[in-house]
């Protein structure tokens, strides 16, 4: 039996995917928007289930594997439903829609959920504002090897759609938990984690100080950094050098630099692998 066709804006399936944009409707139904190849088949490779799948064959990006999604979406327990381009493009967040557009669930998960190795190395995004900013960090993090982000006192919902467009699904490659400060800091002091802080006024640079072990790399909101609180409670203060006219870097690029300079040394500590070329590392994070 072929999937139900949908051609008019007035679907209220369609409604209801726009509406998702919003973030007191996202909040109110516990859903989230995934548009796109890469971001749905990453979400699906690591265990997440939608509940609704739009598909457009005419936008395919005619790589010939976007029958797969459906098919994985299908097999998932999903409600699939074919659309006309122009429904699509209502539905669709990106400025080149590539046909596939996926409806689940919120990501929930808690500190007290959280199974960290030992050694650790973790984010605190504190208050950060934009999404593509919150988006880069995650893809950032995902690619050095990070065990979890935590967003605290959230200024930036984490299922924003544009959250999971910067992170190119990596959303749903590491464990994401939302939580305050004071729980955060708890957390961290419990399990023996170093706080890494960046000030101007600090004297040694980011590669001067040992960043193996339980650490976790703080960035703040990117119009004031971090707070006095984490400011106050960093074990770690210091600066990364900039030669030219411009006093701040961008959030997302300051966190990418601390993050590969942590790799680098837990490389050479022998806390980190670097695979194969070919080789993928990723598992699971949902149960199927």
């Amino acid at each position: 039996m072929p999937d139900p066709h949908i051609s008019s804006f007035a679907n209220p399936r369609v409604k209801h995917a726009v509406r998702l944009r919003q973030r007191s409707f996202r909040d109110e139904t516990g859903q989230m928007l995934i548009e796109g190849y890469r971001e749905c088949k990453r979400a699906l490779d690591h265990g997440y289930r939608p509940q609704i799948l739009f598909c457009c064959e005419e936008l395919y990006l005619k790589n010939l594997n976007e029958p797969e999604i459906v098919r994985r979406c299908r097999e998932a327990g999903a409600e699939i439903l074919s659309c006309s381009a122009p429904v699509f493009g209502k539905m669709a967040y990106r400025e080149r829609p590539e046909g596939l557009l996926m409806i689940g669930p919120h990501l929930t998960r808690r500190l007290e959920d959280l199974r960290l190795p030992d050694p650790a190395l973790i984010v605190v995004a504190e208050a950060v504002e934009k999404p593509g900013n919150l988006g880069t960090i995650l893809r950032s993090a995902d690619a050095a090897g990070v065990q979890a982000v935590i967003v605290c006192d959230r200024c930036t919902d984490i299922h924003n759609p544009n959250v999971v467009r910067a992170s190119t699904g990596t959303l749903f490659s590491l464990p994401v938990i939302e939580a305050d400060s004071g729980d955060t800091l708890a957390f961290l002091h419990a399990r023996g984690f170093r706080i890494l802080a960046t000030t101007p006024h600090a004297e040694p640079l980011h590669t001067e100080v040992p960043l193996t072990g339980n650490v976790a790399i703080a960035v703040g909101s990117e119009q004031y950094g971090l707070t006095e609180k984490w400011m106050g409670a960093a074990d770690l203060r210091v600066r990364i050098p900039m030669l030219g006219i411009a006093d701040s870097l961008n959030v997302s690029a300051a966190a990418t630099i601390l993050l590969f300079e942590a790799l680098r040394q837990r490389i050479a500590a022998g806390q980190a692998r670097v695979p194969p070329h070919e080789a993928w590392h990723g598992e699971a994070m949902f149960d199927a």
